[in-house]
């Protein structure tokens, strides 16, 4: 009965959805060349041959399969991959990043006839969902074309497992749509479960299969250079209100390191003007890296606001605080700079990453701080005892690749159930 009414709602508020999408063109969150996409129209050539169909939310999601996009193509010379998304941030990265044989297109809005529109174009033969996007009218519609669907990574955090369970009536069609289910931890498999997936399993978190961020040397030499013997430390796919506290902890070591550097790179480079503001705000110098502004000796924080270069930003300094985690969001990937061998630092509310964060801490790999002033007091510690911060990146390098074999396993599966 919800899901009938969602169907009914979403209809209704097609011309909100319209004056929506056209808002966000305005503000350059939705692609302007590109946008008739979301509705199922203007859609690029279906390849010849077999054609997978992976869907990830947005940039985090997208690199998360990029390690299972290169093994599927590795693999099977004549299949296609058709990636889709739903933000502009990560369209431009997948351009950049995807293979041949890889495509990115638009996920087209959740309305009846964008999806069918979609589906009967592509005529995909498999479907890989990634993680907890769930869009109901996309769902049925692949499912209704008797297309093998199957969501990987599948993540139910404790306040959406509490939401559900009094919504069962709407989410067990829902999953019922999936053919089978990998869930991100054991207890993700449980909750998967128990809320209606037909048969849901864990053979570890995909996350974990990535390589090392990729890098351009020349440019990791430049800013190594420019960067000289001054202490610096890293904060990586920032939130808002996290640079500020990031502005705050600067100020406040500056009496104890009176030449550091922070390095800001932040989630969303289309904040920088925002970004920058707050930095200057407390007297601090800016060197913008979109702009092509260099390090200097008078320049106290660099502002890295491009687009897939974690991998080089991670590689410029021993210490990292992963974003999303001193504000209730739920953190960012902290793996990222852990295979790097760096000494990783995390806010309170990194819960959607709950299996790696228990592990981390129990070995040691990894510090969980309550707050900016906890976080200030081990910058301070780790920048000035480099003996200890190379103990502790050891630690989460051992950490970071112990489970690279979960690509294999999630390969093995996929086979064995036909999807490739």
């Amino acid at each position: 009965m919800l899901i009938k009414l969602y169907r009914i709602f979403v209809t209704l508020a097609m011309p909100f959805i319209l004056i929506l999408l056209f808002v966000r063109r305005r503000r350059g969150k939705e692609d302007p060349v590109r946008w008739r996409e979301r509705f199922g129209k203007k859609l690029p050539a279906r390849p010849k041959g077999r054609l997978i169909w992976m869907h990830g939310a947005s940039v985090g999601e997208c690199l998360s399969m990029q390690p299972l996009i290169n093994r599927l193509l590795e693999k099977n010379p004549n299949l296609h991959i058709m990636v889709t998304s739903g933000t502009v941030t990560s369209a431009e990265l997948m351009k950049k990043r995807l293979p041949k044989r890889a495509f990115h297109v638009y996920v087209p809005v959740d309305l009846c006839g964008s999806v069918r529109r979609f589906v009967r174009h592509f005529k995909p033969d498999a479907v890989l969902w990634f993680e907890s996007e769930f869009w109901p009218n996309a769902l049925n519609e692949i499912h209704r074309a008797q297309i093998p669907l199957v969501l990987l990574n599948g993540r139910i955090s404790d306040r959406s497992f509490r939401r559900w369970q009094r919504f069962l009536c709407m989410i067990k069609p829902i999953l019922g749509s999936f053919t089978f289910v990998f869930g991100q931890t054991e207890e993700d498999a449980r909750r998967l479960r128990v809320l209606g997936a037909p048969d849901a399993v864990c053979v570890g978190n995909i996350k974990c299969a990535a390589p090392p961020a990729p890098f351009n040397q020349a440019d990791l030499d430049d800013l190594l250079a420019a960067i000289g013997d001054r202490l610096c430390w890293v904060g990586g796919s920032t939130h808002p209100d996290e640079e500020s506290q990031m502005a705050d902890i600067h100020k406040e070591l500056l009496a104890e390191f009176p030449n550091l550097l922070t390095i800001s790179a932040p989630r969303h480079p289309e904040r920088r003007e925002e970004i920058k503001a707050a930095f200057e705000k407390r007297g601090l110098t800016v060197a913008v890296r979109s702009k092509g502004e260099q390090i200097t000796d008078e320049v106290q924080v660099y502002l890295a606001d491009t687009l897939g270069e974690m991998g080089l930003i991670y590689r410029l300094a021993p210490i990292v605080f992963v974003g999303g985690s001193l504000i209730p969001f739920g953190g960012q990937n902290m793996l990222e700079p852990m295979r790097l061998k760096r000494v990783v630092i995390i806010g309170p509310h990194a819960f959607n990453f709950r299996a790696i964060v228990a592990s981390g801490k129990e070995k040691g790999a990894l510090i969980e701080v309550a707050d900016k002033n906890v976080l200030k007091e081990n910058l301070s510690f780790y920048l000035s005892h480099p003996q200890e911060a190379e103990m502790l990146a050891g630690k989460a390098e051992k950490l970071a690749c112990s489970e690279m074999a979960v690509l294999d396993r999630v390969y093995d599966v996929l086979e064995k159930r036909g999807i490739v």
